[in-house]
Formats: C-alpha cells, structure tokens, sequence
C-alpha cells in the first residue's frame, strides 16, 4: 500500500514526497482512516513504528478542510499534543513543519527550562496546534496565556511514560479544561493498567490499534547481554567500541553525574562523546544531539527521560550501560534503534546487582535474551544464576515491588 491509497489531500501527499515518504507504516496505514473517519483511537505501538505521522498527517488534513469549509482566517489552537519530554515535542513539532509546509496552518510548540517569552508571542499571534510538554502548559494556562476552549482534536503520546515520570496529574488536570467534544487520540508503546484506565476516562468508543503486542521488541534488533563485574564495565565498554563496525551508539544510564563521568571517560579514551541529561540547558541538549545526529560525535550517553523522544535515522547500536530498574524502560531505549524497517544492535551490561532486572525484562519481553560468553570481562558463575525466560515464576511479585520503590527516584535524578 502507498499513502495514495489513504484517502490524503493532495498538498500532505506533496510533503510526503518531498520528505521521501512512499508507503505507510503498519500503525500509519491502520490508524489515519480511523482518525479521518473523526473517531477516537487508543494506539498501542512500540517506539520506532512512525506514531508521529499516523496522528499529524490526518489532523493537518481535517484541520485543514474544516478551514475552508468555514473560510476561517483566524488561527485559534484547535489541536493539542500533549508529550512528556522536550525532545519529543521537539521532534513533533518538526514532523508538523514537514508533513504541513504546503498548508496554511501553523503550529508551535511549548516546553519549560526556557524562557517562556518567545512561546507567550507565538501563541498571541495565532496558532493551529500547540505541542506542549506538561509544565510548561499549566504554567501558561495559569497565567491566562493559553486556553484550550477551542481544542478539537487532542493526542496524548507516549502516555506510558507520562505515567512514568510522575505527570499523570498534570495530564489529568488538563484534561478537565478541555470541551467534552472533542476527537481524542491516545498512543501508548505499553498498556499497564494505569494507562488503561486513563484511557477510558479519555477515549469515547475508540477504535483500537495495535500492531504489535504490548511490550514486545523489535525483531530486527539483535539483543545481546554481556554479564561482568561492576568495576569492568568501562573497561568493556571502550573494549567493545575499538569495534570499527559500530557506527554510532546512544549508551544509556540510569544518573545524570554517570553520564558525565562516562563522557569524559570515553573522550579520554579518544572516542568522542556527549552527554544529555535533566541539568544540561536546553541548547546544549540540542546541540549535543545535532552533533549525534551529523555523526560528529560517535557517542551520545542519556538518561532516559533525556533520551525519549530522541529519533536518529540510522543509529546502529543502542547499549545499557546500566539496565533499567523498570522493564518497561528496556523497550523504550532499544527501540531507538532498528526504527522503521531497518536493523539495529542493542547491547546491554549486566552486573550481579542487576540480575533481578533482567529477569524482569526477559519476563516482560518474553524471551531470552542472549549471553555473549568467554569475553575479557566475562563472570562465568552468573551464566547458571540468571534463569532464561522460560523459567520465571510470573507470580512473584517481589521484584516488581522493588520497581516501585526505585522507579520515582530514578525518574527525579535523571
């Protein structure tokens, strides 16, 4: 199937074109008849499934109708796109510029850590659709700078991880200032029952889609673990990156000084190296990830909450330093890689502190993730610790307490 065959208006197809845009991903294909059809949809899509475009290219295309079947001239915000981090409303509001260029519609987008002053002008000059980051939207509500009476079309994206990161409160206050009719969208890479029952206070006789099972990885990424001493793990990593064939590497850890301290490291090792995380200013953040994304930097270490949202054509490998407290996290990090049909790496560094967090992903993901054996930095007695996927016992909770405990710490100090 091509995008030709979904029913788009002639200027978004001419932008698909210009972008290099021939045919739609799954989640595009069963999502843009649905939201053209103005019916609500809860999309259950891992990350790296085109998510962006399923919802922009059909709200761009009924906002755009809708204004000239009113002659409106006036540009009041009419579509809301809620995200939890920066960088992804970032990255949405460029999908909106590409995707829209050939359209008389403008956008914006609003997230705190900056100064508020370029985004107040903005939106007093007129706006179509506002992508905000949470905070920063409340704040400017509150001031009487925004008001949301005129929204018809909102989608929440990466629902999960606004759960996650502790904006779930935000979320729900938001949602209470804006008019009952209205087309809501929600996306969500993973369907814990917290996100469930925000969708059905949210969602009104949605069409759901859902393209892969709820936290599933990428077949094309090639897992792999690699267990060692804490200790070792610096030594393994500049081991492993004398590997010419790794192109590029978005490594993550769990704190903002381990992302420092990895950085400099590996700058002095001679690998070139960058960190972004929550205390980096908002134009470092940017230019460190331009500087990824040009391949001037070979490495580019995050935090997660740093890292969502992040989309670098091509990147070939992705590795956890430090594996994720919380399993969920662990699909949201590799599939930063092996985006939209191409192959990716996802390398990940076990330590006997660790264990238990593998098992839970290995549960989660439901399968086993491969051991790289007999390496310089190997610990042979955890090969018979770590049980394969097969053998969890799904009623044990007590790790999943210990989740619970950790998540909201991490989640501050990222």
């Amino acid at each position: 199937m091509s995008f030709n065959n979904l029913q788009l208006i002639e200027p978004v197809l001419q932008a698909l074109d210009k972008e290099g845009y021939t045919h739609p991903t799954p989640v595009q294909e069963k999502s843009i008849p649905v939201i053209l059809q103005k019916r609500d949809l809860l999309g259950c899509a891992q990350t790296g499934t085109g998510k962006t475009a399923a919802f922009v290219l059909p709200i761009l295309q009924l906002m755009h109708e809708e204004k000239q079947n009113t002659e409106q001239t006036q540009h009041k915000i009419k579509a809301l796109v809620l995200t939890p981090t920066r960088e992804l409303a970032i990255q949405i509001g460029e999908s909106i510029r590409a995707y829209g260029r050939y359209l008389p519609l403008r956008h914006h987008v609003i997230f705190g850590g900056v100064s508020q002053h370029t985004q107040v002008q903005a939106v007093r000059r007129g706006i179509d659709i506002l992508v905000a980051t949470p905070g920063r939207l409340l704040d400017l509500m509150q001031q009487g700078h925004v008001t949301l009476r005129d929204i018809q079309f909102f989608v929440l994206d990466e629902a999960d991880r606004m759960l996650d990161m502790g904006f779930v409160h935000d979320v729900k206050r938001i949602i209470t200032r804006l008019p009952s009719k209205r087309q809501t969208l929600f996306f969500s890479a993973t369907m814990p029952n917290e996100i469930k029952q925000l969708a059905s206070m949210l969602l009104n006789n949605p069409v759901r889609v859902e393209v892969t099972p709820p936290a599933t990885t990428v077949d094309l990424i090639q897992q792999s673990v690699y267990y060692t001493e804490k200790h070792n793990k610096q030594s393994l990593l500049v081991h492993l990156l004398k590997d010419s064939s790794i192109e590029n590497v978005l490594l993550f850890t769990q704190m903002k000084h381990a992302a420092d301290k990895l950085a400099r490291m590996l700058n002095n090792a001679g690998i070139r190296t960058e960190a972004i995380h929550g205390n980096k200013a908002q134009a470092a953040r940017q230019r460190a990830l331009e500087n990824f994304k040009a391949k001037r930097t070979r490495v580019l270490v995050a935090t997660d909450i740093a890292a969502r949202g992040i989309d670098i054509d091509e990147l070939t490998h992705v590795i956890n330093f430090e594996l994720p407290n919380v399993p969920e996290t662990y699909v949201h990090r590799i599939g930063r890689t092996g985006r939209a049909g191409a192959k990716g790496v996802a390398i990940s560094f076990c330590d006997w502190s660790e264990k238990i967090f593998l098992s839970d992903i290995q549960k989660l993901i439901k399968k086993t993730i491969p051991v790289v054996k007999s390496h310089s930095f190997d610990v042979p007695g955890m090969h018979d610790i770590i049980q394969p996927a097969g053998n969890f016992s799904y009623g044990n909770n007590r790790s999943g307490g210990m989740r619970k405990r950790h998540s909201r710490a991490f989640t501050q100090r990222a």
